[in-house]
Formats: structure tokens, C-alpha cells, sequence
């Protein structure tokens, strides 16, 4: 996800303590040859290398292109399952058998096209969509295996995780000045590219496939900053914003519904919801029960620790006059608009154990 005049860095789209995978994690890793992964900074892992330190301080002690402090969900699904870390998809000399990234940080889940005739295409920020990911993986697939037969037994045995996808398709209106009201008129659209994303995956043997929706965006520092005000009916008990949360909430019930169809439809498939929504409002809801002693509306790295919310868009983070906090795993936020490596932690566990994936991921029944 990206936001409105920052970096990259910044992309929205924009939720911990560390947890021990068991010895099943290893044996689960059986049924998994590879993971191919699409979507946008919740999950590039290189292909857009956007910012220098503090960028990936923590656990990689250097900058990946991840936007986070450390691994991301797709890290900790990786090294659940027994498999390498995903290499992103440009990356050179690499072998991609284990799995490939094909996630770009400010991705969107509509074309290019869409966004020109709405007078929005200078606003974005990669030309990368889901179809244009998925055109990408199958342009690969030559080099994966040697035959169609082939390919559906390899694709079989993957994972694939198509998403985070809508959330810089709605930021890229709403950060340009485009009323929510405009921008509910793309959630249709929205699903429409996700559920032909899927499809085309299913149709070269994909079985096992994993959507994930939005983030509480009304709960970000990022928009917080920009669109909080005096109106206390504006903002939910935990000091989130109310329009925006519930707009999120309209995508991911939306979603649903279209992953539903998708699993009565291709019935010998895995087609599951991820929920990246509930876990972050619980986090939010009561942030000390998780550890995080920081709070979960304040950014860890930002504006030199200025304000409500540390977000300056002068300051952003890893820019000049920014700062990190002390310790990011007692935050929720990163930057403002991305989360911590303990969050995306906590949230893994959820989608690999449950309750937020359904089946989860690690079940296989």
C-alpha cells in the first residue's frame, strides 16, 4: 500500500511476539513444494527496493525492499512450511523452484488502464497489477516444468498467496482527493480482477490458494494524520477511524463472498479467506495483552517522535529527521502504514493455525 506524497516506503495498503513453529510445521512442509506469492508491500520481498535502514534492522540487519522493521507474513509462512525465504521474481541467478515473489510494493489489483481513464494513472506508483503478477508467473512456468501434465502435478503440491490486492486501488483515489463514496464504486472492479487472478491460477493446476483481504485502514497513523478530526462520531472506541474501517470491512465481507463462489465452483480446490482484519482490531483493541507497550496507533519509525501518531510526511521513515523507536516489537505500527515484524508474527500464526484462515493453512483434511 502506498501513501499519497511519501516514498514508496510509505505504501499502505498498507498486524506479534515472536512464536516457535512445532516439529508439524516441518512434517506439514510435505505437502508443499513451493510458494508463489503476488500482491503489494505487505508481501514484496525485494522487487521494489524502496528505502535504506531502518528497513529491515532487525532481523536482516539490512534493507530487503520489505516494508517492515523485519520478516513478513510470507516469511513466516515460508519457514513454517520447511521452505527457503521467497527470492522476489527479478531477482537474478536464482533458482524458483522452491517458490518466487512476484509481489511489487505499491501494486494494485486493476490495470494501469483503469486508473488513466479515471485520471488517476499519475498517481501510481509501479505499473504492477495482479494480472500483470500472474502474466509474470506464467512466463515462468517453462522453467518450473517441462509439460502441462507436469505443471498441474508441481502446481498441486504449492501454495500460492494472492493478496493483500484493493488496497492501493482505493488509496491511489482516496489520496488524490476522491470521496469514499467514489471509491466503494471500485470494489466490484476490484473483485472482479482478483477473482479472474485466481481463476487463471486454478486453470494451470493450482489447488491450494490463499487470499488474504484489508488491513483496519481507519486504524492506520498513517491516515489518521491525514483525515482525523474534532468529530468524536468520526472515531470507534479505540480511537480508529470509523468511515475508513468500515469501508475495509465492506471489501473483506465482499471478498468472502467471492472466495465462497470460487471454492463451490473449483470444489477440488483450497480456495481460503486470510484475515489480516480481525487480529490488527484486536491489537488495537488492547495492545498491551499482545506485548505491544508502544501502542498500536503510533508509528515506530517516523517523525522524530512528534505528535499523536509519529507521522510527518516531511519525516518519513528512513528519510532525514525521522527516528525509530528503542524497541519495534512493542509497537504494532512501522511506519504508518505497514506493521512490525512481530505483528506480521502474530497474524501468520492465525492464518497457519487458526482462527484467521479457515481452513488454516497448516490443516490438511
Amino acid at each position: 500500500m502506498a501513501s499519497p506524497s511519501a516514498p514508496p516506503s510509505m505504501g499502505l495498503s498498507t498486524l506479534f511476539l515472536l512464536v516457535l513453529f512445532s516439529s508439524f510445521c516441518t512434517s506439514r512442509s510435505l505437502h508443499y513444494d513451493a510458494i508463489f506469492s503476488f500482491g503489494d508491500s505487505l508481501s514484496d520481498t525485494g522487487n521494489v527496493r524502496v528505502a535504506g535502514l531502518p528497513y529491515g534492522m532487525t532481523f536482516f540487519h539490512r534493507p530487503t525492499g520489505r516494508c517492515s522493521n523485519g520478516r513478513l507474513i510470507i516469511d513466516f509462512i515460508a519457514e513454517a512450511v520447511g521452505l527457503p525465504l521467497l527470492p522476489p521474481s527479478t531477482a537474478k541467478g536464482k533458482n524458483f523452484l522452491r517458490g518466487a515473489n512476484f509481489a511489487y510494493t505499491a501494486a494494485t489489483a486493476l490495470d494501469f488502464g483503469f486508473f488513466d481513464r479515471q485520471g488517476l494513472g499519475s498517481k501510481l506508483w509501479v505499473n504492477s497489477s495482479l494480472s500483470s503478477q500472474v502474466r509474470s508467473f506464467e512466463q515462468m512456468m517453462p522453467s518450473l516444468c517441462s509439460s502441462t501434465q507436469a505443471c498441474k502435478a508441481y502446481l498441486s503440491r504449492s501454495l500460492f498467496i494472492v493478496g493483500e490486492f484493493g488496497g492501493n486501488d482505493y488509496n491511489t483515489a482516496i489520496f488524490a482527493g476522491r470521496s469514499i463514496a467514489e471509491v466503494n464504486s471500485y470494489v466490484p472492479k476490484v473483485m472482479r480482477s482478483i477473482k479472474l487472478g485466481v481463476e487463471r491460477l486454478v486453470g494451470h493446476g493450482a489447488v491450494d490458494i490463499v487470499v488474504p483481504g484489508m488491513l483496519p485502514i481507519g486504524c492506520f497513523p498513517l491516515y489518521l494524520t491525514l483525515y482525523g478530526s474534532s468529530n468524536k462520531n468520526g472515531y470507534t472506541d479505540i480511537g480508529c477511524l470509523r468511515e475508513y474501517n468500515d469501508f475495509a470491512a465492506h471489501h473483506n465481507s465482499f471478498l468472502q463472498r467471492v472466495i465462497y463462489g470460487l471454492q463451490r465452483k473449483y470444489s477440488w480446490t483450497r480456495i481460503r479467506y486470510a484475515d489480516y482484519y480481525s487480529p490488527t482490531l484486536r491489537f488495537a483493541s488492547n495492545p498491551k495483552k499482545y506485548g505491544f507497550t508502544g501502542g498500536a496507533l503510533k508509528a515506530c519509525c517516523g517523525a522524530g517522535g512528534s505528535g499523536k501518531y509519529n507521522v510527518n510526511l516531511d519525516k518519513v521513515c528512513a528519510k532525514p529527521g525521522s527516528s525509530v523507536c528503542k524497541d519495534p516489537s512493542t509497537y504494532v505500527s512501522w511506519d504508518g502504514s505497514h506493521l512490525t515484524e512481530t505483528a506480521y508474527n502474530l497474524i501468520a500464526d492465525g492464518w497457519l493455525r487458526g482462527p484467521y484462515a479457515k481452513p488454516s493453512i497448516m490443516q490438511w483434511s
